[in-house]
């Protein structure tokens, strides 16, 4: 994906000025900030880039003595996460609930020391990929993911339709990444994954880690943004999706439309002030809250249909 980095200048610059900086142009969809001596620096895809957004949000910073400039500029074409796939990451540990096993989240390089008989590994090599555990809202996502199967694989009778209840759980993975969330699912014990992503590294980098971690028969990877779910058929017990803002109020409608009756859909990748906004627009879909967290000002909703 391409991208623009852009140098904001903060005068005078405070360390309480650039957070919030950072929240408000994350709302208009920036993904990651570096820190400046004079303020920050953002990356925004380029095809996300609405300068219009960014420009109405400057002029509506709540602090009136900061001015901001910024300056835009292609960021250079490479590698991303070179350094990070030299210097991997430590083991990261997910717990949901008591009646649900924990997580332990490794790449190849750093592997856990001891695992408990109960503490399911997943082994996670990013290329280009966002998605290893180590950031708030992925590991939010993973930990309801599977409080919600626990609730789902024992299901009563009316919901799946069946005379016995089933174990049977459909996961739809939006803007899958590395493949994380689809492949922590599956080994909770989801039957079946299609996760799909508008970046074709991702796609591929998901269906790999599904061979590592041996889930890649039950699991599927789709180059695409939401309209792809037009081809996809049947609908699913549980959605996730761990996007910004602005994608998720676009992308929700399609997003219900595949969701089962009794479904659930888990959402992060923004921020608590986002809150109040998705929640109203799940809820005019014909969704109720069952669940609201949060992990550093980054939040986590989970609804069910």
């Amino acid at each position: 994906m391409k991208y623009y980095e852009v140098t904001f200048s903060l005068t005078p610059y405070s360390a309480d000025a650039c957070d919030v900086l950072a929240a408000l142009a994350g709302e208009v969809g920036f993904e990651s900030f570096e820190e400046t001596a004079t303020g920050l620096l953002g990356y925004v895809q380029q095809a996300l880039f609405d300068e219009a957004a960014l420009k109405e949000a400057i002029e509506d910073f709540p602090f009136e003595e900061v001015g901001i400039s910024y300056e835009v500029r292609e960021a250079e074409d490479k590698d991303w996460n070179a350094q990070w796939e030299e210097e991997g990451f430590e083991p990261i540990c997910i717990a949901s609930h008591e009646d649900c096993p924990a997580i332990m989240i490794h790449d190849g390089r750093h592997l856990p020391e001891s695992l408990s008989e109960d503490t399911i590994a997943i082994e996670i090599d990013a290329k280009l990929a966002f998605g290893t555990g180590t950031h708030e809202t992925t590991r939010m996502v993973v930990k309801h993911s599977g409080t919600v199967l626990s609730c789902l694989t024992n299901r009563p009778q009316e919901l799946s339709n069946k005379k016995e209840p089933s174990p049977s759980v459909r996961v739809l993975d939006c803007g899958t990444g590395t493949g994380i969330l689809s492949i922590a699912t599956l080994k909770l014990g989801a039957s079946e994954a299609v996760g799909y992503d508008i970046d074709e590294w991702s796609v591929d980098n998901a269906r790999h880690n599904a061979v590592i971690n041996r889930v890649d028969d039950r699991f599927t990877s789709l180059l695409g943004d939401v309209s792809i779910l037009k081809e996809v058929k049947g609908t699913f017990d549980l959605v996730m999706a761990n996007i910004n803002r602005n994608i998720l109020l676009a992308d929700l409608p399609m997003m219900h439309k595949k969701m089962a009756p009794g479904a659930r859909l888990i959402l992060s990748g923004f921020y608590t002030t986002d809150c109040p906004m998705l929640i109203e627009k799940a809820q005019s879909l014909g969704m109720t809250l069952t669940n609201q967290d949060e992990d550093h000002d980054w939040a986590c909703l989970v609804f069910k249909n």
